[in-house]
């Protein structure tokens, strides 16, 4: 029977469309249009493609951004293979509008059931390299995992790069951080990109709470890298905690591996760049568009980067394809 990972080439055609569909739009102030024409893009090509995929855990009204929504089901309904995905058609929607680094279109895709099926919601995450498992713990104080980080990386606790998302909700988070005498890296948007960074150790540590639908995307990657990850649901209301609740039970407040968010080794993780960063973004020339990608598989744990060429929307030729 064929693997979830042996069909990686449809998922990365979705996470391309969506990135060329989303660069059109780079630095024009709208988000919004930005993240629906990518949405748009990917949900074409999932719809039309062989394969039954299943949205467990995706965008949805949090933002009032169009979304490929919770449950929703594309694709090939006779299909005998029912994959599941976690996706963000754009991650950072601002800086995409901005034209800032680290925009992408992200999913994870793994065998039915496997991935966290939970409501569009917040999660509190901390993510750090290999060294840093059973090592430090998002139930353990700031402190703790900054000195334990600083003691397993053998660094000064000063010359700790963490990275943190600049939100109102994480004032105390990065208070007890500098009290600790780390400054943290204060960004815009894009944990996603940040968790990977810090699962390869380019930076410490990703520190505090974004979006659920990330976190599970990042989990699977990060896992398929063997790195560190710890996720837990954050509610900013009750009616989002009512109808987690009603699909998670008492698991609502559990703090999730990224072997319990992503239970399977048939697995990977897809990323297009939109806006260049941790990927370079999409390049225009003329009627082409070049688009660059990130595949983490979990079976084989390869990594891998690939460049495409689209002309007039369509593949043209697969430019290269090299071990990251």
């Amino acid at each position: 029977m064929s693997k979830v990972t042996d069909n990686y080439q449809i998922y990365l055609e979705a996470t391309e469309k969506a990135a060329i569909a989303a660069a059109k739009l780079r630095g024009n102030g709208d988000g919004v249009a930005a993240d629906k024409a990518a949405t748009d893009a990917m949900r074409s090509v999932l719809k039309n493609s062989k394969i039954l995929t299943r949205v467990v855990i995706g965008e949805g009204e949090r933002d009032d951004a169009p979304m490929l929504f919770i449950g929703e089901e594309l694709g090939n309904q006779s299909s005998n293979l029912k994959i599941d995905i976690a996706v963000d058609p754009l991650e950072c929607t601002n800086h995409c509008a901005k034209d800032l680094p680290d925009a992408l279109a992200v999913l994870a895709a793994s065998q039915r059931g496997s991935l966290l099926h939970a409501p569009d919601t917040y999660m509190n995450k901390l993510c750090g390299s290999s060294s840093l498992v059973g090592k430090i713990g998002l139930e353990k104080s700031v402190k703790f995992n900054l000195e334990e980080t600083a003691k397993v990386l053998k660094k000064n606790i000063s010359d700790l790069k963490v990275i943190v998302m600049d939100r109102n909700r994480h004032k105390q988070l990065i208070d007890d951080i500098r009290m600790e005498g780390v400054e943290p890296i204060l960004i815009g948007d894009g944990d996603v990109s940040a968790g990977l960074k810090a699962a390869e150790g380019k930076v410490d540590l990703l520190y505090g709470i974004g979006a659920a639908p990330e976190g599970v995307i990042t989990a699977a990657a990060v896992k398929a890298l063997g790195g560190f990850f710890e996720g837990k649901l954050y509610f900013k209301d009750e009616n989002f905690k009512i109808r987690a609740f009603e699909m998670l039970g008492e698991k609502i407040d559990k703090v999730w591996t990224a072997d319990e968010l992503c239970d399977s080794e048939d697995t990977f993780f897809v990323a297009s760049g939109v806006c260049s960063g941790w990927i370079p973004g999409v390049i225009f020339e003329g009627e082409k568009a070049i688009v660059t990608s990130k595949i983490i598989f979990g079976d084989s744990k390869k990594d891998l980067i690939v460049t495409n060429e689209y002309v007039n929307g369509e593949k043209n030729v697969w430019i290269t394809c090299s071990s990251a």
